[in-house]
């Protein structure tokens, strides 16, 4: 067995691949995007090497990502699927279905949740899905478990017939550890099961067939759970018992042996929850501290399930924050023990707000924009109507000193809303949206939009690249969205594409503020490319010209 030394998305990917994945499919969104990269590299490598490894590809969103991935499980093989939380949303149509089919080669979701909201619009629990789906999730608690719940993931989703959650949260996705390795499998033969008959048929009168057989295998899923080494209880003194998951049991390994006594600990790593373990501590002690990084999941279940006297704390008591990622620090207080005494006093580093890169094309882009609105207001006016905005990395513009959006919810929410918010009566009504997000989210709200020709200007900010998860390419290159948006039957007169370049910007406002004052539905392609994906890929064609030389 060999080491490495990996990230937490890097153990889960690595897991995958020695497990005998076929493939595996994602979008990219932080904390989740290296387990793609990593095997992404790995694909690469093969290659250049002449072995063999999985097929990897990123996809338009994690709803298409996740129907890929059923389809390899359909043909008997191994699959891998990842994403961050918000993007199980995207996702939860397919996935939740898939749990009342016959999985028949092994699927893994892999969701990297961010409390805290690192990189994120919320901080929600991918837990509460894999409950509500009534599926299996592993929670590993370090980079080790991280490798070794993946693999054993697909042997339970084989097992049980079921896609099987990895959750994950940003501090482990983004930390490393020496993890020790297993040794790899070979990828499965095709093996289409015929005998499956219609079990991945989802019509009603199969479909509640399916959901009886998945309700009544849900005690053999408890049976593995209240097994599982992941799931670890230790009796010691009956004042305290102490409940963690997943990465918060760190926390409290860490402050534990300042405590003059040792509590009773019961750790969780799989679910669903295992009951009679619980109840076993539940009995041993008088109160409970439930430590749990996100929602207040086990908190709230076991206040169902323990008797009203036991006094049970955590995050919804208010002994631990109810918002924000867990630390050592707050884990001690909760545990009752004084602050640590630092050695040095803490280093004040004065904010620095994120804001778009020096030189980024669609700082051009908004301040044409810009240019146009203060123009349809005319001199000394309010600038009118509304902006919205959507997930990427211009989103920034809200902020000083551009301060040129006004909204951010949600993949592709910019159109609808733009739309919306004409149909209510603001005029002009804009909607500045990425190219990757506009593949991922926003083509069907276009096609709403070009449905009731509604009044309003949508720009689409292309530039070649997912750039705010790490310059990954977009499925389709410049020269072929503006095509896409004609062929949805935008008018080819109110559909343009620009060059975003500062001595363009007289020239594009023009175009913009033409466009707003045009009543009814227009389009505008802002193209120029990121501006760090073009640096790198100069320094690796310099490094490609070096090396032949």
């Amino acid at each position: 067995m060999s080491v490495r030394v990996l990230l937490g998305d890097e153990a889960v990917a690595l897991a995958a691949v020695h497990a005998g994945i076929t493939a595996a499919y994602a979008y990219p969104g932080t904390p989740s995007t290296e387990i793609l990269e990593f095997i992404l590299q790995d694909e690469r490598d093969a290659a250049a090497s002449g072995r063999a490894s999985p097929h990897a590809a990123w996809c338009a969103n994690e709803k298409t990502a996740y129907e890929a991935a059923l389809g390899v499980s359909i043909a008997g093989r191994r699959s891998l699927v990842a994403m961050k939380h918000v993007g199980l949303n995207v996702a939860a149509d397919p996935f939740i279905n898939s749990a009342l089919v016959a999985i028949h080669g092994g699927l893994v979701v892999a969701v990297a949740d961010d409390p805290g909201m690192h990189s994120s619009q919320n901080e929600q629990d991918s837990r509460v899905l894999a409950d509500f789906a009534r599926v299996m999730c592993l929670e590993p608690r370090d980079q080790q478990q991280a490798y070794d719940m993946t693999r054993e993931a697909f042997d339970l989703s084989e097992r049980f017939g079921i896609p099987v959650m990895i959750r994950l949260v940003t501090r482990l996705a983004h930390s490393r550890a020496s993890v020790q390795l297993a040794d790899p499998l070979p990828q499965k033969p095709l093996a289409k099961r015929d005998t499956c008959g219609d079990d991945w048929i989802l019509l009603p009168s199969i479909a509640r067939r399916r959901w009886r057989d998945l309700l009544d295998r849900q005690p053999a899923f408890l049976e593995y759970t209240e097994t599982s080494r992941f799931n670890d209880l230790r009796l010691r003194d009956r004042e305290l018992g102490v409940i963690t998951a997943g990465i918060a049991g760190n926390y409290y390994a860490e402050n534990a042996p300042d405590l003059g006594t040792k509590p009773s600990w019961l750790h969780i790593g799989a679910y669903p929850i295992p009951v009679d373990r619980v109840r076993r501590l539940a009995a041993h002690v008088r109160r409970l501290l439930i430590i749990e990084d996100g929602y207040p999941f086990l908190e709230r279940a076991l206040r169902s399930v323990l008797p009203p006297p036991l006094d049970i704390r955590g995050r919804e008591s208010g002994d631990l924050p109810l918002d924000g990622e867990l630390t050592p620090d707050t884990v001690r207080r909760a545990l009752g023990l004084p602050a640590r005494e630092h050695q040095s006093a803490p280093v004040r580093v004065p904010g620095r707000p994120p804001q778009l890169c020096a030189g980024c094309p669609h700082i051009d882009t908004f301040e044409a924009l810009q240019l146009a609105l203060d123009g349809a207001a005319g001199p000394g006016a309010r600038r009118p109507g509304i902006v919205t905005s959507d997930i990427g990395c211009y989103t920034l513009a809200a902020l000083p000193p551009l301060r040129a959006v006004e909204s951010c919810v949600c993949m592709g929410a910019s159109i609808g809303m733009a739309r919306g918010a004409s149909e209510a009566g603001v005029r002009p009504a804009v909607a500045v949206i990425g190219d990757s997000t506009f593949l991922h989210s926003g083509v069907t709200p276009l096609m709403d939009a070009i449905a009731s020709d509604a009044d309003m200007t949508l720009i689409i900010a292309d530039n070649e690249v997912v750039a705010m998860t790490g310059a990954q390419p977009t499925l389709l290159p410049s020269s072929r969205l503006h095509p896409l948006v004609l062929g949805l039957g935008v008018d080819p007169a109110h559909c343009h594409l620009i060059d975003v370049h500062p001595r363009r910007k007289a020239e594009n406002a023009a175009i913009i503020r033409r466009e707003l004052e045009h009543h009814g539905l227009s389009v505008i392609i802002a193209a120029r490319p990121c501006i760090e994906a073009a640096r790198a890929r100069k320094a690796a064609a310099r490094q490609t010209e070096a090396a032949t030389v």
